[in-house]
Parts: C-alpha cells; structure tokens; sequence
C-alpha cells in the first residue's frame, strides 16, 4: 500500500466531507458523542477555501483520499481546525503524518507551535494528541478562548473539550 501526503487541490475538495462523515462513525462507540457522527460536516465550499490559502492537506492511499487536515493561522500557530481519516485507515500512523505536514507549513511560516481543540476523555482525541507530544493548555491565548467559546455556543460541553499545544523546536 502506498500512502502519500500532499496540499489539497480543488479537484479534492468534493470526497473530503464523505471522509470526515466515515471518520466521525467512530463516536457511536461513545454512546453520549454518537449524536456527532450524524452531525455536520465541513461543506465541499468551505473546504475549497482552505485548499486555496494553502491550509489543507490530503493523505492519499494508492492515489485515493484518506484523510485530511485543516488549519488555520493564528499569532503564533497554526490551529488544527479539523483532522479526519477514513474510518477504515485510522490507526495506521496517518493522522500522525497529516499532523507533521501540518508542523513542516507552520515552522516554514515562523509559527512557534501547533494548537488544536479536542475532547479531554475521547481516547482518539485528547490522548491519542498527547502522545504525539502535545500539552494542555490552561492558559488559554484569545484565539483558543475564542474556539472554547464557539464549541460551547454549539453544544459541547465546555468541561469535556481541552485545548492542546505542541510547541515546534
């Protein structure tokens, strides 16, 4: 199997919501989260977008898509806004690629560190980013706060998300 990684163009955007839809089936393991897997996803628009600032990157699997990452900058880094992989590739090491693209385009930017938001007790989520090194973050930079707060407006529970760093050297 050949597994390759590189910026998302616009004629990917259209498979990457049916990607994020397989990965989010993952949540009907966790019976009080399975409402997300029927949830929204990022539209083929909102993707495109990401695509042309240069913020979104695709794993591929002899040449099919995967599983992506979104990003946003921030001051000082860049924000995963969303990493999806296909339910049926997780846990293959993908994620953890995705999230070194991600790396390698924030220290070529002269950003200091990635961030993200995630569930704090989801064992994909909170833990699987902490053994990639990333730390909690208790004190929180406006734009984290801002994100606390966009999560909590749309229904998480505030004290089961967290946000994360991994400081870049």
């Amino acid at each position: 199997m050949n597994i390759t990684f590189r910026p998302t163009t616009e004629h990917d955007v259209a498979c990457l919501p049916a990607i994020e839809r397989a990965a989010g089936q993952r949540f009907r393991d966790s019976p009080e989260l399975a409402w997300l897997a029927d949830g929204d996803v990022i539209s083929a628009e909102q993707h495109r977008d990401y695509a042309e600032r240069g913020y979104s990157w695709l794993a591929l699997a002899n040449d099919r898509p995967v599983g992506f990452i979104l990003t946003e900058a921030h001051s000082s880094s860049l924000f995963i806004v969303e990493l999806s992989v296909h339910l049926d590739w997780q846990g293959q090491g993908i994620g953890r690629q995705l999230i070194a693209c991600a790396a390698d385009h924030a220290r070529s930017a002269g950003l200091t560190s990635l961030t993200l938001t995630t569930f704090r007790d989801v064992p994909w989520n909170a833990p699987f980013y902490a053994r990639l090194g990333f730390e909690f973050v208790t004190a929180l930079t406006p734009e984290l706060r801002q994100k606390r707060e966009e999560e909590a407006a749309h229904g998480f529970a505030f004290e089961t998300r967290c946000a994360m760093r991994l400081p870049l050297g």
